[in-house]
């Protein structure tokens, strides 16, 4: 199946799991989609990337263990679906009303959308690097991430 085939099934278990983080394994490797790859990116700083117009993010099989110890620990729902058992569902942890599901998304999109902002930054101050007025916009962002260090300390 291709990828809209496996958006088009997490956005299908989405409807009927809204509170999960839904994993789907392609071979020997797992793939988050939407909100859900906000959470793992942030929890284990994985990259997060737009495909399709939807946020994505994957990690190798062999993670998933410390992966699945990890939400457990933050008690997050999550199902494991397999691309090669037709997507069933082969895997299921539910925390009732201990999910913490939506708060974790919630600190995990600022986490990311921030990460994307000082990326974007970074690829503009790179990029002009040699321009002799860089200098200042660099001092100007020095003295106020210092400036915040000194408030944040007291």
């Amino acid at each position: 199946m291709g990828k809209i085939s496996i958006i088009t099934i997490v956005k299908e278990v989405k409807n009927i799991h809204p509170e999960y983080v839904i994993f789907i394994r392609t071979g020997e490797f797992y793939r988050i989609y939407g909100k859900d790859a906000y959470i793992i990116s942030n929890l284990f700083e994985y990259k997060i990337k737009k495909e399709q117009d939807i946020m994505t993010c994957g990690f190798p099989s062999k993670s998933l263990k410390k992966i699945e110890a990890k939400l457990e620990q933050k008690k997050i729902n999550y199902l494991l679906l397999d691309s090669k058992d037709n997507y069933t569902v082969n895997e299921i942890m539910d925390f009732k009303n201990l999910n913490t599901y939506e708060k974790q998304y919630e600190l995990s999109k600022i986490y990311v959308n921030n990460q994307i902002r000082i990326e974007k930054i970074y690829a503009i101050l790179t990029q002009n690097a040699r321009k002799e007025q860089l200098k200042f916009l660099l001092k100007e962002i020095e003295e106020k991430i210092y400036a915040n260090r000194k408030i944040q300390s007291n």
